[in-house]
């Protein structure tokens, strides 16, 4: 069974600017040599940089840095011979690969919330960090200009569809058990082939809130955030990153199961974000930003 994402690779032009993001987005920096950087998260997901014009990457499928190749964990070696024969890159360009899950279990856990008739947290105040520590990379989110043939392939290796916009996007868990997506693939009117945004997995939205603002007092540049999912109710922070698009902390998401029936939206403003804030928030005067 595919467990979820175990590494990603990302060929860029920055290295030292990839640096001093992911160590600023709270990855920690395992090994740096003259290949490149490797990452990983508290979990174990790794997110490895390298120089675009590396031989040993996928071809890229846009111009400029990006994601070049997402390595998702399966449960056993069985898992891995029954994936034998599926090609090294997927109908998209984005370079492909399996591996025996090398993520680790982690005891951490996220802040239990206040809820009418659900009284979670006693004599406990919520906590405020000073910076997020990523648990793992939850999901991708790339362009396509085949999305029907792209979602085909990954149900065939056992994807579920969770949501879609018809003919525009579908949202994919990696089993019928799980969080509301580890795939998004969209079609834009444009239809091309890219990436969107990587997301990283924190602990609550506490952490969502924390880890944006260390961002901005870093310098780096919010897309938009923060804000709110409808569609999976995940609460998200989008920033700009060195490596290529976008990368997303999230935290709250939906969980679903068999039982699940997948709905049709129709993509507007509203479907994307609940609420969110433009231009982030100063991460000195904890205000939103003004004058762009």
């Amino acid at each position: 069974m595919i467990e979820g994402i175990d590494r990603i690779t990302y060929g860029v032009e920055d290295i030292a600017a990839c640096r001093r993001f992911f160590l600023d987005w709270g990855l920690k920096l395992v090994r740096e040599d003259e290949k490149g950087l490797d990452f990983e998260s508290l979990n174990g997901c790794e997110l490895l940089v390298r120089k675009a014009d590396d031989p040993a990457l996928p071809p890229a499928v846009e111009p400029g840095p990006t994601l070049r190749e997402v390595i998702w964990g399966v449960t056993s070696e069985a898992d891995l011979v029954s994936l034998g024969s599926v090609p090294t890159v997927d109908p998209n360009g984005i370079g492909l690969g399996f591996r025996v899950s090398r993520k680790r279990p982690v005891a951490i856990e996220g802040t239990p919330a206040n809820v009418w008739g659900h009284t979670a947290r006693i004599d406990t105040p919520s906590p405020v960090y000073d910076r997020a520590e990523p648990v793992e990379v939850g999901h991708v989110v790339f362009f396509t200009d085949s999305l029907e043939e792209t979602t085909r392939f990954y149900e065939k290796l056992g994807f579920v569809l969770s949501d879609r916009y018809p003919g525009r996007g579908h949202f994919l868990r990696c089993s019928a058990r799980g969080g509301h997506h580890d795939l998004f693939l969209l079609q834009t009117p444009e239809a091309k082939r890219g990436l969107n945004h990587v997301a990283f997995t924190v602990r609550d939205l506490h952490e969502v809130i924390g880890g944006g603002l260390a961002m901005a007092r870093h310098g780096w540049e919010t897309q938009i955030g923060p804000g709110r999912h409808p569609i999976s109710s995940a609460l998200f922070w989008y920033f700009k990153s060195p490596a290529g698009a976008l990368v997303e902390y999230y935290a709250d998401e939906d969980v679903l199961t068999e039982n699940w029936t997948p709905r049709d939206f129709t993509p507007s403003p509203a479907m994307f974000a609940e609420w969110a804030v433009t231009g982030g928030i100063d991460g000195t005067t904890r205000r939103q930003k003004t004058g762009g």
